[in-house]
Formats: structure tokens, sequence, C-alpha cells
């Protein structure tokens, strides 16, 4: 079986895409598919890092359907999954109508996309479409590298150290959280140790800037393979509200989710209402209450604690086995 991965990466669109499809890659590849990705990753390193490192092929994206249908052709292709905010429609139905099967991972809105099975890994989501819905965090596209560090029992915060805080907002950075949440970090006056992503040298230097209060330390590191690592080490972990939300969730993370753009405030709102995670607010629009969720955070272990355990409870780790199951079942080798 071979199954063409149609997804795209940039400085302005992040890096989400491309990580929940690589999750997908690897569990099939598992299993003994070919998986062969079509995309423009926009000159991002770190992105087509995750390609190479996986031994995943990798394409040009085609401009049009006649670049599309010609590249399945070509490549053999069974399946198509797709990935996309901004690929016309006419593309996968273009696929479809030659009798591939053709998946679409979407974020409550199928934007029109032609397909034969819709994943929606949201909270709560509903989907109008024809064809096989998959949708809910039990279909959460989880990385291996994040699956096999998920543990055994909801973590218990304890009282008596410094806490561990990690804070990252994507392979991009694209809207710069990082100085505005380190800013949030330091004038909650209480200690932290806390690593920060810097996604660019530019985000780095204003990092670099930002003056630590007494007993905190900042440590401004460049993106890394090992974050997942640096997560589970971690009492508190502040990120935007996305695609990494799911990963936070499997491995019992305090999580403190930022609003950055429109299409997460559903996603934010729905986590923090099920308490899986605290929200600070709006990227760019911080109140008062940002501060003192933080600071209630890194002060007292049990409300850690409590978020750590409905969230690990929420998400299991194997919503792209249950993905790839149907795939696999739907496509039949040509």
């Amino acid at each position: 079986m071979i199954v063409g991965i149609r997804c795209d990466a940039g400085p302005k669109t992040g890096v989400g895409h491309l990580v929940r499809c690589v999750a997908l890659a690897e569990e099939l590849v598992s299993r003994g598919v070919d998986v062969h990705f079509l995309s423009d990753l926009g000159g991002v390193t770190w992105a087509e890092a995750q390609l190479r490192q996986r031994g995943l092929p990798w394409h040009p994206a085609p401009y049009d359907e006649v670049g599309l249908v010609a590249a399945a052709e070509r490549l053999g292709l069974d399946a198509l999954v797709v990935d996309s905010y901004t690929l016309p429609p006419s593309h996968a139905k273009a696929v479809r109508a030659t009798g591939r099967t053709v998946l679409a991972i979407v974020d409550g809105d199928t934007r029109g996309q032609d397909a034969d099975v819709y994943v929606d890994q949201n909270l709560d989501t509903t989907l109008d479409a024809d064809g096989t819905l998959l949708t809910g965090i039990d279909y959460a596209l989880l990385r291996s590298a994040v699956r096999r560090l998920r543990p055994a029992t909801a973590p218990v915060h304890l009282s008596g150290r410094t806490p561990k805080v990690v804070a990252f907002f994507g392979g991009t950075d694209a809207y710069r959280a990082a100085p505005q949440v380190a800013r949030l970090l330091a004038g909650t006056a209480a200690p932290f140790d806390a690593t920060v992503i810097a996604a660019d040298p530019s985000l780095r230097a204003e990092l670099l800037t930002i003056p630590a209060g007494e007993s905190q330390r900042f440590a401004i590191i460049d993106p890394t393979d090992r974050l997942p690592e640096l997560l589970v080490e971690a009492d508190l972990v502040v990120s935007a509200s996305g695609t990494s939300t799911w990963e936070l969730l499997c491995l019992g993370r305090a999580a403190a989710l930022v609003w950055v753009i429109d299409n997460q405030i559903l996603g934010y709102e729905k986590a923090v209402a099920r308490g899986y995670a605290a929200g600070i607010g709006r990227l760019g629009e911080f109140g008062p209450d940002a501060v003192t969720t933080l600071r209630r955070l890194l002060l007292n272990p049990a409300d850690r604690t409590a978020l750590a355990v409905r969230g690990w409870a929420a998400v299991d780790g194997r919503g792209v086995e249950r993905v790839a199951d149907v795939l696999v079942r739907e496509s039949s080798p040509r």
C-alpha cells in the first residue's frame, strides 16, 4: 500500500499540519505502508528535518489538480491524505475521481474538501459531511516521540522545589508569543526555572532582554527535537492552543494555554472549560488575570496536579492507531 500526504508548512502557516501528518505517517510506516509527502515546507529547516530524520520521501507540492493527479499516478498512490486550510477542494476531488481513497484532516470545518474519510481531532466537534467521520480527541494524531513518553499514571506535583516551566509556540512562533509570555512569567514574582523556545534569532535577541526577578531563571534555546523530553520534566507548560495541546494532555502536563489566532478560540475555550488546561487569554490582549493564573499555577502544586490528572485521562495517545485502522481498511492497493 502506498499513501501520499498533501500538507504544507511555513514561517506564517506554522508546522501544525505537518506535525500531525508526520504522526500518521509514522504509524502507517510501522504497518508496512509506503508514505510520500507532497509538500511546500516554506524553507523551514526544522520542518524539513522531521521528514529527513524519519526517512520519509518528500516531493514538491503540485500547483494544481492536474499535477496532483499526475503525482498520484507516478507514485502509484492508493490513498491521499489532505491537511490544509488553503488547498482548493478541486485537488482532492480530482484525486478521488481516479478511484483513490481520500482522507481529509480538518478543524471544525471541512472547507469544502471532498473525501471518503474526515478526521477532526477537536473537542466536541461536529462535521456536516458525507463519508466516514472520525471526530473528537480519541482521534488526536500524536507523534511516537510523545506517545512513548506517556506516563503509566497521571503525574502528581509535590511542593518543595522551584517549578520547571517550558514555554513554546510552534516551530516558527509566527506571532512572536514567546517574549510576551516570558514577560508575564517574570511579572508573577514567583520562583521558576523556565526554558523558552526561541524560533528565530530575532526572538532570541528579544527574549534575552527580558529581566528575570528574584529566584527566577530563563534559559533561551533554539527549536529542538528533544522538546518531548523537556516537556515530561516540566511542572508547567505554556503554549498556544492547537495541535500541541493534545500532546501536552497525553503526557499529563499541567498546561496554560494562549489563544493566538481566531481558529484556535474554539479549542481553547473547550479545553479550559473541561479543566484540561488553564487559559491565560488572547495573545496581545493579556489582562491582569493572565499573571494571576500563572502565579497560582507556579505556587500551587495541587492546582497543577488537578490539570495533569484530567488531561492525562482525556487523551490516551492511540488516536493515530484508530485513524490508520480506518484508512488502511478503506484503501485497497491498486
